[in-house]
């Protein structure tokens, strides 16, 4: 919340007898100064408005800062036509006002209602502009009535003046609609649509009620002039998310379930392939054993290695032979060496 110092400068010239904001101009002018008051002291129980008129030969301030409504509403309800708008001493004369505010650590904001035509020179509101930036003043005009012919000195000044997109302007041309209600859903009383960038910005026009207030809320709904259509659509907004992120959980649980079955394919695949290879070891392994056991068979069956075995055969008979004819030549050798005397 924005602790500020508020001047409320409204416009009491001769300007303000017309029909064409109902029920008059001046009538317009009153409610929505009254519901700005009331909207600035709420913002921030520290905040305090003042009030000042801006016709009748010389500006004059009503109220000063203060934070009692009633001695504000009082004070507008009293107001008299007279004269013409000078704008430019009626800004000078506000600053000053708030220059002595007793709290200083509260920022200075002048809101100016303009329902007649400006006749001060554009080059001069410029340099007004300039030097109420230099003090830190932002301003806020509620240009009504005379927008047209306004328009574009009062663009020059809130450019001048704006820092930081702390001023607006807003233009509100005549129709069917009411003039508070425009100003209630714009940044001028919803400080936290100023804040967050929403509602109409500097140099706005607005032609109908429809027009000013639908960007100023979340859904385009007042909560405070239809608080169940804007929970309605506040509940449809959540639900909707919800949905929205069920969704995309159940996208990212059948991504990674696709995932993992391509992962269990190419693994069986590999498997299957790895039993493939295995099998055709075992088939070369058997194949080469049954070859081995062929050979082993032809080769005791071959008739050269017949003919070997009976001709060893034939050198153990012999050797056997010998070693007989050999055993009985010793023993008749001993027997004649017996019978010699």
């Amino acid at each position: 919340m924005v602790l500020e110092a508020v001047m409320v400068c409204v416009d009491n010239s001769e300007w303000m007898r017309n029909g064409d904001y109902p029920p008059s101009r001046l009538d317009a002018q009153q409610d929505a100064a009254n519901l700005v008051c009331g909207a600035k002291l709420q913002q921030n129980p520290e905040n305090t408005v003042g009030l000042m008129t801006m016709a009748g030969g010389t500006p004059e301030i009503l109220v000063t800062q203060t934070q009692d409504i009633g001695v504000i509403l009082s004070s507008l309800h009293g107001l008299r036509i007279r004269g013409k708008v000078d704008l430019k001493g009626a800004i000078l004369k506000a600053q000053l006002a708030l220059k002595h505010r007793q709290n200083k650590v509260q920022r200075q904001r002048l809101i100016v209602f303009v329902g007649s035509y400006v006749d001060v020179p554009e080059e001069e509101l410029v340099s007004l502009g300039r030097r109420l930036k230099k003090n830190n003043v932002a301003l806020d005009i509620v240009s009504f009535g005379e927008c047209e012919a306004n328009e574009s000195k009062l663009e020059a000044l809130i450019e001048a003046v704006n820092s930081n997109e702390n001023s607006h302007l807003l233009s509100v041309l005549p129709g069917p609609h009411i003039l508070s209600d425009i100003v209630l859903t714009s940044p001028i009383v919803q400080q936290e649509a100023m804040d967050t960038g929403y509602g109409v910005g500097t140099g706005s026009s607005i032609s109908g009620q429809t027009g000013g207030g639908a960007s100023d809320f979340e859904f385009g709904v007042d909560p405070n002039v239809d608080p169940e259509l804007a929970m309605a659509l506040r509940i449809s907004m959540e639900e909707e998310k919800s949905r929205q992120e069920a969704l995309s959980r159940q996208q990212e649980m059948d991504t990674s379930r696709s995932e993992e079955y391509r992962k269990e394919e190419q693994s069986n695949a590999d498997i299957s392939q790895g039993d493939e290879a295995d099998a055709e070891l075992y088939d070369s392994g058997t194949n080469a054993h049954v070859m081995q056991v062929d050979s082993g068979q032809s080769s005791g069956n071959d008739p050269t290695s017949k003919r070997t075995n009976e001709e060893e055969q034939e050198d153990y008979d012999d050797e056997e032979e010998e070693l007989q004819k050999a055993l009985k030549m010793s023993l008749q050798d001993t027997s004649e060496t017996k019978k010699q005397p």
